[in-house]
């Protein structure tokens, strides 16, 4: 008797072991076990939200929806034409997407893959009513992005379905069929907008069917909400300025010289945001950009690169100034030409003894060819190596010849030459060069060259008495209280003495009272800018553009780069006039509206 229930003892703790062993400490056993009861489902964040500097929505969020589907748990009898009606597909299709390569790591009959994405709301809603019909599928809420303005779109830039390469480059982040930012303050700022994916573990029947969440869901990890941005922008002065630029090619940079907070960028031709955003058809309408002959994709105010024109004197000036070739009481003598041995460079501010004020305001080729030489030439003409190092030197310090840094991809650095450069090109002459021979750089006519926003960063440069601070396109964070966290920007020092820009701005400002850039007049304003005619060896000339307002305050610095516009004062000159009043005076008074009529009809995209 005592054998047999020493016998029963052992089993049973022998049974009881091996259920320990299994339930408790065989981890594959306890795996197998929860997945057959519970499911891991993956939950999406809201993406964060953009606003302009007034909090005006910029980018929002639109419910779209993935159709996924448990291939083990598909009935094969179900009505397969039905199914079809209601998604608006045909059978070809129903089977194309049902259809996986099980065989591949990436799929399994048991876990949920996508049948079909973007599905928009409306098919969404009408489906969901018959879904207990199609036992094996559901439903993924995802957010994708929509526009409620139609500008922009070159900052905003846009989002698209995550690669392979990016899911191998940021593991446990992305998995496919996620979105990602692709362009614009989207890509840059993507850390910050994309939010924590949460996840939920629910409970299953042994039919596969959901019952609740397992442990009243304390195990699940719920999505954080991307980060709302608070953008620089002023959406108004930006639809403003696109408006002005259509059926032009070109840009405009405004930017507030204080800060440095870029206020509108508009790249023309452009397009409308909503173009771009996650739906059915979207890959035809990014073909149709893409083929586009006027590039309508291509950000002009930061990947276009210039040669200024004229609007290069005033720096060229200040350096001159600091280096003390030049001072205020400095006259120089213009023959309405500018003339060595040879050769003779024209002027078209005539002939006349200019100081650098009437310089600047008259445009006078003449003077800055004499003080770009000064400049190069004071270790003798036969060593100009030196003085253009010194001049770089200065010219990088305003921002040229490197990129600014502004917070969307793309920017490239423009061209600012060097001994490197010249040497290479008069190869033929044994690498040696002079001063002659660059000469048109003085008057932003030769191997110099600008994109629109370093242009607009000049203008706020001169506004500011010689600093600025980067340009950008992101104000800071927006906290839970509805305040911004603002993002910190060091301030960059040029070298140029605060002292020498008065003589220079008087210049500038004379420019638009009574010269080139009258166009930009605006009567108790003190426009102070300048005008650029960047000669074009291929077509018509460029007009340029850029000014700052007001003179004694400035609260907006601005750059206007219309290709194959002719004069400076003939289009760039005027946008840039009508944005400067626009964005302090919030509207055209009368006397101007005549030349906000021609700006907004002038059609120079069409071929007579």
């Amino acid at each position: 008797m005592n054998i047999i229930i020493a016998a029963v003892v052992i089993t049973a703790a022998i049974l009881i072991f091996k259920l320990v062993q299994l339930q408790l400490l065989d981890v594959e056993f306890i795996e197998r076990a929860k997945a057959s009861a519970i499911q891991e489902r993956t939950t999406y964040p809201a993406r964060g939200l953009l606003y302009d500097r007034n909090n005006r929505l910029l980018v929002q969020n639109e419910a779209i929806y993935d159709l996924v589907f448990t291939a083990s748990k598909v009935d094969p009898d179900m009505d397969t034409l039905k199914f079809c009606n209601l998604l608006g597909i045909d059978l070809a299709t129903f089977e194309n997407n049902i259809q996986k390569d099980w065989s591949r790591p990436m799929y399994s009959r048991h876990v949920p893959a996508i049948f079909m994405g973007r599905i928009d709301p409306e098919t969404f809603a009408a489906f969901q009513e018959h879904l207990h019909q199609f036992p094996g599928f559901e439903f993924v809420l995802r957010n994708v992005r929509s526009y409620p303005h139609q500008h922009a779109a070159h900052v905003l830039g846009y989002i698209s379905e995550v690669n392979r390469e990016t899911i191998n480059r940021f593991p446990g982040i992305y998995q496919p069929g996620d979105f990602r930012g692709a362009s614009g303050l989207e890509l840059i700022y993507e850390p910050s907008l994309r939010g924590s994916k949460g996840l939920e573990l629910i409970l299953r029947d042994n039919l596969g069917r959901h019952v609740g969440s397992f442990s009243g869901g304390i195990l699940d990890t719920p999505a954080v909400s991307g980060q709302n941005l608070q953008s620089t922008l002023d959406i108004e002065l930006q639809a403003y300025a696109e408006k002005l630029m259509k059926n032009k090619k070109g840009s405009v940079v405004a930017l507030d010289p204080a800060t440095g907070e870029i206020l509108a960028m508009a790249s023309s031709p452009t397009y409308d945001p909503n173009n771009l955003v996650i739906k059915r058809g979207r890959g035809d309408a990014f073909l149709e950009l893409v083929r586009d002959s006027l590039q309508p994709l291509f950000n002009r105010s930061i990947q276009a690169k210039y040669p200024p024109g004229s609007v290069f004197k005033p720096v060229l000036a200040l350096i001159a100034l600091e280096e003390e070739v030049l001072n205020a009481r400095r006259h120089i003598t213009c023959q309405g030409a500018y003339y060595y041995r040879s050769s003779r460079w024209g002027c078209v501010a005539g002939a006349g003894t200019r100081n650098v004020t009437r310089a600047v305001h008259e445009s006078c080729n003449s003077f800055f060819f004499q003080i770009y030489r000064d400049l190069l030439e004071r270790e003798g003409f036969a060593n100009p190596q030196p003085g253009l190092e010194k001049l770089n030197e200065y010219l990088d310090r305003f921002g040229l010849g490197s990129r600014l840094g502004v917070d969307i991809p793309g920017e490239i650095s423009g061209h600012v030459p060097n001994d490197d450069f010249y040497r290479r090109l008069y190869a033929s002459e044994g690498g040696r060069w002079y001063s002659t021979y660059t000469l048109s750089n003085a008057i932003g006519q030769g191997e110099l060259e600008m994109t629109t926003l370093q242009m607009a960063n000049l203008a706020a440069i001169i506004a500011n008495g010689g600093y600025f601070y980067p340009p950008h396109l992101i104000r800071g964070k927006i906290l839970d209280n509805g305040e911004v966290e603002k993002l910190e920007k060091d301030r960059r020092e040029t070298g140029v003495s605060s002292e020498h820009f008065d003589v220079v701005t008087s210049g500038m400002e004379l420019a638009v009272r009574a010269g080139s850039g009258r166009m930009a007049y605006i009567p108790g304003l003190d426009v102070c800018g300048k005008t650029g005619t960047s000669q074009n060896p291929h077509g018509d000339n460029h007009s340029v553009f850029y000014a700052f307002a007001p003179k004694d305050d400035p609260q907006i610095a601005v750059a206007v780069y219309v290709e194959n516009a002719g004069w400076g004062s003939t289009f760039a000159a005027p946008i840039a006039g009508l944005i400067i009043e626009k964005y302090l005076n919030e509207e055209i008074s009368r006397g101007r509206q005549w030349i906000e009529n021609r700006m907004l009809e002038a059609d120079l995209l069409t071929i007579p």
